[in-house]
């Protein structure tokens, strides 16, 4: 047990091309249960490294109390290269274990763990009496075991003590209320124009009278230049109190961030899908040459209005089952299989890996849809949220993850398939950007075929039938 807390005193990490988070205190008592939170690249690695001593702040103090242990277990395990991604972690998990650790420093430690590990990993932490501090995105764990959550947004860690239930219900709340006044902020602006230009009228009016007067020699010259001086410096200082009134609500503006959201518009319209069977498997079998069948018995069907989620352990032929979906060459399969065309099926994985990393976020969007004008394609990337120059003409291999994300959800928008095939696509994403790909998915008006772990994530999407590999793996 841990006597003295660990104590962080006006830490700032800065990036030669940006600021993760600068003038953050905190004290971590033991037994905390803390989550970093946050968009991908906004520093939550990178406030883990801080903690463990393997970075130093750019400025401020991190004191860790001598008797401190701690085990900590990285995003990307290197070591045992020959295993699975959850096998590795959970190798990693166990070495961390065995020093006997009072703080326990995981980095998205769930991201590769099928639903038995996923369960094993929850009751562990349960378990684990000591400190926790995580670097998560999953909803579960962030419901299960954790107390207090750290949000880094916009260079700032804002803290919120409680559940992650009350964490959201707190985060809507203000959401509403930033929206109300963003309206009131609005209007006021608008106000402060308008009385911007009627003073500028109202001076314009005055000068004009004072011209036709001095031209009757109504007034002496004398009168006049003083009269014009009190009339322009009268204006001058209204003028400056406007505007200054006008900025201050332009800072006001520019420092309330919503979290945008994304509304698409499908190529596809739900009217077009008709209600027939899209996808027929009967007695099926797949494996590879020279190999036993990995699957056999296999037994699914799927019809244009469904949703279905493929579940099973790691390395349990869920990924193979998918292959033979979409005719992957290197997977045999039997019995009889009724399939869509391939140029009706889209597929998406945890890596994008169909993402044309050679072309800019423009030209992947205007090779499916050659027929749309340019400000058609812009229009629709900005749809999704890309809409600087600099964003719409960045190379695709530069992207970030939600990047990629978003740009792939505008792809299946552009040219939307009547089957889409997700393959743990929610591995690996913020939070913000995992809710962009759930309000999009829950519009898709097309057929969902989905491989994941994250039992809250399919809940979101609203997949209504499950099937179990270890129903159609071959005993031996």
């Amino acid at each position: 047990m841990i006597h003295k807390p660990i104590t962080l005193k006006n830490i700032s990490f800065s990036l030669p091309h940006k600021i993760c988070f600068e003038d953050f205190s905190a004290q971590i008592g033991y037994g905390n249960r803390i989550a970093i939170i946050g968009q991908n690249g906004s520093g939550k690695s990178t406030l883990l490294n801080l903690l463990r001593g393997a970075l130093e702040p750019t400025q401020g103090e991190i004191h860790l109390p001598e008797d401190v242990t701690l085990g900590y277990v990285p995003q990307v395990v290197e070591e045992f290269d020959t295993f699975s991604g959850g096998e590795r972690l959970n190798k990693a998990l166990t070495q961390a274990l065995n020093l006997n650790p009072n703080v326990l420093l995981l980095d998205e430690p769930t991201n590769h763990l099928d639903r038995h590990n996923r369960k094993s990993l929850m009751r562990m932490l349960d378990r684990f009496p000591g400190t926790l501090i995580v670097v998560s995105h999953d909803v579960e764990l962030l419901r299960q075991s954790i107390h207090t959550l750290w949000h880094i947004d916009q260079g700032k860690v804002h803290v919120f003590s409680g559940s992650y239930d009350d964490y959201k219900r707190e985060s809507e709340r203000k959401r509403a209320g930033i929206e109300k006044e963003l309206l009131t902020l609005n209007r006021q602006k608008k106000d402060m124009h308008q009385a911007l230009m009627q003073e500028q009228h109202r001076a314009s009016q005055s000068q004009a009278k004072g011209r036709k007067l001095i031209e009757q020699r109504k007034w002496p010259t004398i009168q006049s230049a003083t009269k014009f001086g009190r009339a322009a410096s009268s204006f001058g200082a209204k003028k400056a109190a406007l505007g200054q009134k006008k900025q201050d609500l332009t800072d006001q503006l520019s420092a309330l961030r919503l979290p945008e959201v994304i509304a698409p518009t499908f190529s596809l319209q739900s009217a077009e899908r008709g209600d027939r069977s899209l996808l027929s498997i009967r007695e099926g079998a797949v494996g590879y040459a020279g190999q036993p069948p990995l699957l056999t018995d296999i037994t699914l069907s799927l019809h244009s209005r469904e949703r279905i989620a493929v579940l099973g352990e790691n390395g349990s032929g869920k990924t193979t089952l998918i292959k033979a979906i979409l005719n992957d060459p290197s997977v045999i399969k039997t019995g009889e299989w009724f399939l869509p065309k391939s140029s009706d099926i889209g597929y998406l994985d945890q890596h994008y890996g169909t993402l044309p990393h050679e072309l800019s976020v423009l030209e992947s969007v205007a090779d499916l849809v050659p027929s749309w004008p340019h400000a058609e394609v812009r229009r629709h990337l900005n749809d999704f949220l890309f809409r600087k120059n600099e964003e719409i003409t960045a190379p695709v291999s530069q992207l970030s993850g939600g990047e990629k994300a978003r740009l792939s959800l505008a792809q299946i928008a552009a040219k939307t398939p009547h089957l889409l095939i997700l393959d743990e696509l929610s591995n690996n994403l913020d939070l913000e950007t995992r809710e962009h790909v759930i309000n999009v998915l829950k519009a898709y008006p097309g057929a969902l075929l989905v491989i994941s772990h994250d039992e809250d994530f399919l809940e979101a999407i609203q997949v209504e039938r499950y099937y179990d590999v270890e129903n159609w793996r071959r005993r031996a």
